[in-house]
Order: structure tokens, then sequence, then C-alpha cells
């Protein structure tokens, strides 16, 4: 099988295996939360978000490949984050007040941390990831997210655990670990 439009190379029956395993797990967390949350047509809502936001961030992974082998990781990232940091800045200076940024040194160190941690580092371990492995592997080890929630969630959260959310975990697993582990 081969995917021609973005790729050019063709498709493993591994790696369809191993996303066919990692959106069944997905859509069976999906299906616990549509029998115990309360509001259908909200989590409906929410799940199609996540969907369309992992299509777009495929199509980032599998574009960025080649920029990254040719830039590298860290000079990659040294330009999205600059590309991003202006765009937030006009968005932020079209839509609020200059004096909205009159906040405690406590709030901006906050802040920086959460850019650094929550952003900056978590998108160099991507792109150094890319790097390392190609887009389809880290994308499918990405998949590992959702698995990470479920457990942070009854972790932090006190959330409880499900046994439809247990089978999509061991499911997402299943496939990031087919395409990780090479076979002999």
């Amino acid at each position: 099988m081969s995917f021609p439009l973005l790729l050019k190379k063709p498709i493993t029956r591994r790696a369809v295996i191993a996303l066919v395993l990692s959106y069944a797990g997905i859509a069976f967390v999906l299906w616990q939360d549509l029998r115990v949350g309360g509001d259908a047509g909200g989590t409906m809502l929410g799940g199609a978000l996540v969907f369309v936001s992992a299509i777009a961030y495929a199509l980032y992974l599998v574009g960025a490949t080649d920029v990254i082998r040719r830039l590298g990781s860290s000079r990659f990232i040294a330009w999205a984050m600059l590309a991003s940091t202006v765009c937030v800045l006009i968005h932020f200076a079209v839509t609020r007040p200059l004096a909205a940024l009159d906040v405690p040194a406590s709030i901006h160190r906050l802040t920086l941390a959460m850019a650094v941690f929550s952003t900056v580092l978590p998108t160099w371990l991507i792109a150094e990831s890319i790097r390392r492995m190609g887009a389809n592997s880290a994308s499918l080890v990405g998949s590992l997210g959702p698995v990470f929630t479920i457990g942070l969630g009854a972790a932090i959260l006190g959330e409880p655990v499900h046994a439809l959310q247990l089978v999509g975990a061991a499911l997402v697993l299943a496939g990031v670990l087919l395409v990780t582990v090479r076979s002999n």
C-alpha cells in the first residue's frame, strides 16, 4: 500500500495494523465517555475537535519531516516557536489592552515555566523524535497521550477508570508497541 499524496513512501502492513489498533483504542475511550457523560453532544463535539486536531497535527508531522531533517530539530523548533510567538503577540495586541500584562511577578514566572515545560520542551522533543524515528512512528507514539490522560486523571483528579477505558488503553499501547518494537 502506498500513500503517494504526502509521503511518497509505502505504508507497511504493520503500520496500518498499528493505526487501526490505536484508533480503535481511542474509540473505546470515547465510547466510555459517551456512556457515562451527561452531555453526549458536548462529548461528540469535543471528540470531533480532537479528531480534526489530530489530523492537522499528523499533517504537520508529515510536512515537517523533511524540513526537520534539513534544518535540524533545534533550528526548526526555534523558527516554529518564533513564528508562533509573533502570532500570539499580534493576537494579544489586537484583542487585549497592554494593561492586561500588569499582573504579579508570580504570574509571569508561572507563564514562563508553562511556556518552557508545556510548549518549548515538548515541541522540541517531538521534532527530535521525528528526526530520529520519522513522522509515522512519532505520531503513533504520540497516540499514548490519551493513555497518559486516563492515568493522570485517575491519579491527580481522582477520576474513576472504567473497563472500556482500560481496553482502549491496551489497544493504543498494542498499536504503539507494534510500530516501535522492531521485528526480527
